[in-house]
């Protein structure tokens, strides 16, 4: 699994009109599924990014977590995150999971949030066209991928 993860003021998500997610202060993760990912990985995502200390503490140390401010986090699927751009001008997606198997795992990624501690998570629309509003705190953006993560 491949995760960008953008520290936020807000966060949005849209589809046809309908707004289906907003958070206010916390993490919008953009959440790429490749093919072999499977429930390890979406815990060892999830455990990882509920975790990680990039908010400020009050010397302005970036040594707090989502769980340390109480932040939100706006899961938003996103294959593109496996394109393959190494040959010609066109991404291949050949890398990202099918979407049935990879649906149910974006879904499970965000209930281990819950589980994790995340008060309030939210969803776009797997497969929808999805209009999402990203209001960057910082900005602070992370790229995170499960094959490199170690608790």
């Amino acid at each position: 699994m491949r995760a960008v993860i953008q520290r936020v003021q807000k966060g949005q998500v849209s589809v046809e009109g309908q707004v289906l997610g907003r958070i206010g202060p916390g993490l919008v993760i953009l959440l790429g599924v490749g093919h072999g990912d499977g429930r390890t990985e979406a815990d060892r995502l999830a455990a990882k990014i509920a975790n990680l200390r990039i908010f400020a503490d009050a010397e302005g140390k970036t040594n707090l977590s989502l769980l340390d401010v109480g932040g939100e986090a706006l899961v938003i699927s996103q294959f593109t995150l496996y394109a393959d751009c190494r040959k010609g001008r066109r991404p291949g997606f050949t890398d990202a999971a099918l979407p049935d198997v990879a649906a149910p795992l974006v879904d499970y990624f965000a209930e281990r949030l819950r589980q994790e501690g995340v008060r309030r998570v939210e969803t776009g629309r797997f497969g929808a066209v999805m209009l999402v509003e990203i209001h960057n705190d910082g900005p602070f953006t992370l790229f995170l991928d499960s094959e490199d993560l170690t608790r």
